[in-house]
């Protein structure tokens, strides 16, 4: 009985050691596996793997068939990617894959014929793996791993655990820090400013002569002197000049609406000369006779039924005499008379524009000025009152909305407002504003950048390229954080 129990022992034994013993090899396989010049890159949406597989230290038993596959797994282990696979091959496998004929279990092969490799052992070997992958998002956290497993027979496969290569494949997403500031503007010496009106003063048929008690002159005129009075005591600001332009209704010939624009104008600059006390040499007259542009725009707002007959009968017709005439004939007169009545009395009108110097405003006083009539404040001024919030605060903003709406036609102010806009994250209206100003190369570089935040790089590229030729160091900056981003990609 205790003889063939030690039997019996002797047999356990020696099964597991040789199980252990072969254990032992196939664990070991992978790690005589050395990875050279392991080069993991992305180009567009494409993850790509480039690597030298060493097998000088594999020692592959004769009868077994070693696959290997890389796989790129992300942390958390919810996705992967396996790449092409690769075999090394014993010298007896071999012979038996080299078969022609199909049995139960005989592996199917199918990789690319340079990674299918007959390993000599004790001889130099190795393998130039290059393969590639649709890139996704997850693969920044991802690592790298040789998945292996041994064919020893037709009948028997065996998996190996996971030889890590490399932790992490590839770089984080570059974040560029993109540079772009506010501009300067520069100090107005003079601020010369000027506010535009219209009188509709009432003359008699075929006159010039201005009667303040005629029809509603009375209440036009009081109008009149309420703005000049206003600008006229106004401590902040000294009334230089006044341009008025007359202007006069269609019907009659254009020859003598002409000499009605002209001698009206004359008439109401004389009273305003009279009335306050200013110099003939601080008026400049100008008449422009039939005003046809402002019965043009009142038709598109008007709900006649019948106005695109009438704007192709102005568009149509150079010769205005003629074209008054078509329109009297329009119908038989009743869209005439509706153009008498309605259209063409605010046409017959005076526009004034006075100009004046505002004084200069010191940050306080400037700071209670924007609020009310900022026109009187120049944009030095505005810019030193934003400079009194926090940055990137609301009322810091705030002032150059102001400023923008201020001076519409400034690039500055645009400029400086589109800054406000980026930081705020409207990308959006920053780029619609900006792009008005593509001939403005104080611009480019905040062009390039807010065509960077709408993604679209190139244009970003073009723009930042512009404006470094420039000098502008903060283009060449952004040129450089564009190219780190793509390249990151």
């Amino acid at each position: 009985m205790k003889k063939n129990s030690i039997h019996i022992f002797i047999v356990i034994t020696t099964a597991l050691l040789i199980m252990s013993l072969k254990l032992t090899a196939q664990e070991s396989y992978t790690n005589q596996l050395t990875i050279d010049n392991l080069v993991i890159s992305k180009e567009a949406n494409i993850t790509g793997i480039d690597m030298n597989v060493n097998l000088k230290d594999l020692n592959i038993n004769k009868n077994e068939l070693l696959i290997v596959i890389p796989v790129i797994v992300s942390n958390d282990k919810k996705n992967e990617a396996e790449l092409e696979p690769f075999a090394i091959i014993g010298k007896l496998r071999n012979k038996v894959l080299e078969r022609p004929f199909f049995w139960n279990g005989k592996p199917n092969l199918s990789m690319l014929k340079e990674y299918l490799v007959l390993r000599i052992n004790g001889t130099t070997q190795s393998i130039h793996y290059i393969a590639s992958t649709p890139f996704e998002e997850w693969q920044r956290q991802a690592k790298l791993v040789l998945r292996s497993k041994i064919i020893g027979c037709a009948e028997c496969q065996e998996e190996l655990s996971d030889m890590i290569i490399s932790n992490k494949i590839l770089n984080e997403k570059f974040v560029p820090d993109y540079r772009y500031t506010y501009v300067v503007p520069e100090v107005e010496e003079v601020k010369t400013r000027s506010e535009s009106y219209s009188a509709h003063l009432n003359y008699i048929v075929g006159r010039w002569d201005l009667l303040p008690s005629f029809q509603n002159n009375a209440s036009v005129l009081a109008k009149v002197d309420n703005i000049i009075n206003e600008l006229k005591n106004d401590k902040d600001l000294n009334i230089t000049d006044f341009t008025i332009t007359g202007y006069a209704s269609p019907e009659g010939t254009s020859q003598s609406n002409m000499l009605l624009s002209q001698r009206r104008a004359e008439s109401f600059a004389q009273y305003l000369e009279k009335k306050y006390g200013y110099k003939s040499n601080q008026f400049t007259v100008n008449w422009l006779g039939e005003d046809w542009k402002g019965l043009k725009d009142a038709l598109l707002a008007s709900n006649l039924s019948n106005k695109n007959d009438i704007i192709s009968i102005i568009e149509s017709e150079s010769n205005l005499d003629a074209r008054d005439a078509r329109l009297i004939a329009l119908d038989n007169g009743v869209t005439y008379r509706k153009l008498l009545n309605e259209l063409y009395p605010p046409l017959r009108r005076n526009d004034y524009n006075i100009a004046f110097v505002s004084r200069p405003f010191n940050v306080e006083e400037a700071s209670e000025i924007i609020k009310t009539r900022p026109k009187l404040l120049s944009l030095n001024e505005m810019f030193l009152v934003a400079n009194t919030y926090p940055e990137n605060s609301k009322e810091y903003y705030e002032v150059f909305e102001i400023a923008a709406r201020t001076f519409p036609e400034s690039s500055t102010a645009n400029i400086n407002v589109a800054v406000s806009e980026l930081r705020a994250n409207k990308v959006d209206a920053a780029l619609q504003r900006l792009e008005k100003l593509k001939d403005t190369p104080e611009a480019w570089n905040l062009l390039g950048v807010a065509y960077v935040l709408k993604g679209m790089n190139q244009q970003a590229s073009e723009y930042f390229r512009k404006a470094s030729e420039r000098g502008d160091v903060d283009a060449a900056h952004n040129t450089q954080q564009l190219e780190q981003f793509i390249e990151s990609e």
